[in-house]
Parts: C-alpha cells; structure tokens; sequence
C-alpha cells in the first residue's frame, strides 16, 4: 500500500512547490481537495485523519489548529511553518544537524520543518560549537538577505503584482530584535543567548545569502579559520544537499550572489578570511523555496516515509 499524503494549505508559496515535487510520484498518493472545500474545517479534519501524513504548508496560527484536528493517533505530521520547531515531541527536521537526526526524523509522529535562515544559521554554527571552535555565548550577529517571495504570496504581491514597480528595492526588517527564528536558531544551534539576527529581503524572486562575521581574538587560539573549514568540511562529507566551498583567503574580487542556488535543494557553505586581519566571515547560500522549504519538507517526508530520495541536489 502506497502511503497517503496530504498538504494542508497546498496553494501557498511552499505547498505548491512541495506539490510540484511530489505529483509525478509513484511511490505514495496525493489526498487533495477540491478548491471548494480547501477551506472548509471539516473537510480538512476529514483529510487529516484519513491519511498516514500531512504536510502543513500553513501560517503558525492555522498550523496549531490543523494540529488539533488531527484525532487518529496513526497519523504523522510534518509541519513547514515555525509554529513547532522549538516544540517539545517535536523533532527538528534538518537532517545534517547531527549524524542521528535522520533517524529521529526517521521514526519521529511530528516533526518541524526547519526555517529557512535557521537552515543557513545552524548549519554553519552547530558544529563550530559541537567543536569547541565557537563559545556558546559568543555574542554572534547574523545578517541575511532573501528574495521577496521569503514573505509569501504577500511579497510575491508586492513586488510581481499591478504595484510592482513602487515595490522597495531593499528592506531592512527585524529591527525590534525579536524575530521568530531566533530561539529556533539560538536552540538548534547550541547557543547560550540569542543571537542578533538582522534580516532583509532584496527586489529578486527567490535565493537566500546569510552572513555571520567572527573576531578570532574572541576565539579559542585554535578556531583557526582553517580549522573553522576544516570541521564544517568534515561534518558534512558525503552530505547530497550541502557543500563546502575551499577556504577563500584574501577574496576581495570574489562575489556572492544569493541566486545561485535557485531551482536546487543544496546549501552552499564557504569561509573567508584575510591573513593577518584577525577578521573571519561565515557564509551561507541556498534557495529560500527548495533547502529551505519545500526541498527540505520533502527530503524530511522521504525519511519519514522510507522512500528513495528522490530531491534533486543539483
């Protein structure tokens, strides 16, 4: 028997990406409903408990409620929105976060989507902690910019709708500190306090570019920036889904562009540095749409699933 998947609010930005990753299939099925009853509560309870996993593709607050409706203890949740993902009984769904998580994603009944910039954030600082490379309470500042459509349809409206050409070419947002991803990156990252976290979102689709600058004099002597590449080169060896570039020393005439990823399920992930400066820089590229959303629902509903990865890492 084929497993039954349903995805709860399959008209959003993500959901209709995890569908178009999913509809071709034919190693599980899709329950859908008809767009009249998409909304209808009832029919979407009936859903919920009708098929072995649901994906919620949905705001925090609707994700909750779906949640809730769900009654049959046989159903598994795997939840794209941040409502869960500091949750307790709620695995964290970034497979590459330590070599057991696949399996806890494995056997897990709810697991929580990873945020996209948390996806970029932990993935660069968790194993500079696990290392002893990075103090937890290092006081770390990350800065990132995505494309609009990290805003859902609402930026999508924005920047592609009959306004489109008033739309701001730059936005700076999170300035009162509090944005929902810290404690998810403060969490999963292994951090003693939270993080500054400052993101914006540029006038291009989709691509995500994530920065987190280090002074080495508030290192350990050995967080070499050779050494601070080498353990990300060693914890993700033989990894489909990321990649380290090579130690860049002295790459004034280098660029970054946050597109580069776009279309793929990868996370690019790079140290620089300037001989002598004292001064390292963490960078983090990946598509806000595939590694960090749908890509990601969909390599963590395989896991869940028992089913041939099918996530295309180019």
């Amino acid at each position: 028997m084929k497993p039954l998947v349903y995805i709860d609010g399959d008209q959003g930005t993500t959901g209709l990406r995890v569908h178009g990753l999913l509809a071709g299939r034919d190693d599980l099925q899709l329950l859908q409903l008809p767009p009249a009853l998409r909304k209808s509560t009832a029919q979407r309870a009936e859903a919920l408990n009708a098929c072995d996993l649901a994906l919620l593709c949905l705001p925090d607050a609707a994700a909750r409620e779906a949640v809730a409706l769900v009654r049959r203890p046989g159903v598994r949740l795997l939840d794209a929105s941040s409502a869960h993902r500091t949750a307790p009984g709620w695995v964290y769904g970034l497979p590459e976060l330590e070599p057991a998580q696949p399996g806890r994603i494995a056997t897990a009944a709810r697991v929580s989507n990873p945020g996209c910039y948390p996806t970029a954030a932990v993935a660069l600082l968790r194993p500079l902690v696990d290392a002893g490379l990075l103090a937890p309470d290092y006081p770390v500042v990350i800065q990132a910019v995505s494309g609009y459509s990290g805003r859902g349809r609402a930026g999508v409206d924005e920047h592609e709708g009959p306004a489109a050409a008033q739309a701001p070419a730059f936005q700076l947002y999170g300035l009162g500190l509090n944005h929902k991803h810290v404690p998810e990156i403060r969490g999963h990252a292994g951090l003693a306090q939270a993080p500054i976290f400052l993101p914006a979102y540029g006038h291009y689709r989709q691509g995500i570019v994530l920065t987190i600058a280090l002074h080495q004099r508030l290192l350990p002597a050995a967080a070499t920036a050779g050494r601070l590449h080498a353990t990300l080169q060693a914890r993700y060896a033989g990894q489909a889904c990321i990649e380290v570039q090579p130690l860049a020393e002295d790459a004034d005439a280098e660029r970054v562009d946050p597109q580069a990823l776009n279309g793929s399920h990868r996370l690019r992930l790079g140290v620089y540095t300037r001989p002598g400066s004292g001064q390292v820089v963490l960078v983090a590229v990946l598509d806000n749409l595939g590694k960090g959303a749908a890509g990601a629902a969909v390599q963590n509903l395989e896991l869940m699933l028992g089913l041939a990865s099918r996530v295309p890492s180019h």
